[in-house]
């Protein structure tokens, strides 16, 4: 049993008891990848026995509808969508995430607050105003970050997929750029940087998404393995973060902290030396 940990004040009437289940957390830039592992890691749980939920974003039946048809107009504000992506999120975890927690499922989630919170920063939001919508957020049992090496492996994988630039992924609502190209490799190469600075203040497990996707799947199903073998949570909010929740730190022997390879953004971003663990 895992017990409910915050990082700071849960939502009105949330149960507190401890839950059998496990919360795993993907992260990672648009067109990462997250979406196809999830999907493989849910088929693989499920021949394995275990019940699986999956979520992600703009899912609530509250809020997601309406997220999708407020940006289909390109007019939606940075603050109401903060409060409205807020409000999506409260309502997965009062009503989805929580409920299948306390069922033992084990719930994968294509992203969490740490997007948003990524997503606001870099439109201009006020950091510790962002950490204290989201400070209703239960502490995830692992975090896996899907980091991609450069920005032109992200530029490639969006044009292998046929999709096309996508107004908000390519932050147009914000004019990084002229025009879409480069604007999403500004707006993304921003985002990169806001999910580094993050890596250490949340835990995040870090997994390069450059590499094939069989090699990704394989370190995400070891790594998952041992957060379901050994029952204790992968995830910590580190003490100057100030968010009240102590570090949990996992002591296994065979984990090694390294320095992360560096990303190669255009234009240039002043980064900061980083240091997460990396699989």
């Amino acid at each position: 049993m895992t017990p409910m940990r915050f990082y700071g004040t849960p939502l009105p009437d949330a149960d507190l008891r401890p839950y059998p289940g496990k919360l795993i957390v993907i992260e990672g830039t648009d067109g990462v990848g997250r979406s196809t592992h999830i999907a493989e890691l849910r088929t693989w749980l499920e021949a394995k026995g275990y019940a699986v939920a999956d979520t992600g974003m703009t899912r609530s039946e509250l809020a997601g509808r309406g997220i999708k048809e407020a940006k289909t107009g390109h007019t939606l504000g940075k603050i109401t969508m903060q409060l409205f992506y807020a409000t999506d999120f409260a309502d997965r975890l009062d009503n989805e995430i929580i409920p299948a927690l306390k069922a033992g499922f084990i719930v994968l989630t294509d992203r969490y607050m740490y997007s948003a919170i990524a997503r606001a920063v870099v439109r201009g939001m006020d950091p510790d105003w962002v950490r204290d919508v989201y400070k209703i957020s239960l502490v995830p049992d692992a975090i896996f970050y899907l980091r991609i090496d450069s920005i032109s492996d992200l530029v490639l994988r969006l044009l292998e997929t046929g999709k096309g630039f996508d107004y908000w992924e390519s932050g147009m609502d914000v004019g990084f750029g002229e025009d879409f190209y480069d604007s999403f490799v500004s707006y993304q190469s921003q985002l990169l940087e806001e999910f580094d600075r993050m890596t250490e203040e949340y835990g995040f497990k870090v997994i390069r998404a450059s590499r094939s996707i069989a090699r990704v799947s394989a370190d995400l199903r070891r790594a998952i393995t041992a957060v379901i073998d050994s029952g204790a949570p992968e995830s910590f909010a580190s003490e100057k973060s100030g968010l009240g929740v102590p570090p949990i730190v996992n002591g296994s022997e065979s984990e090694q902290t390294h320095t992360h390879p560096p990303v190669k953004p255009h234009p240039p971003v002043k980064r900061k030396k980083k240091v997460a663990q990396e699989l």
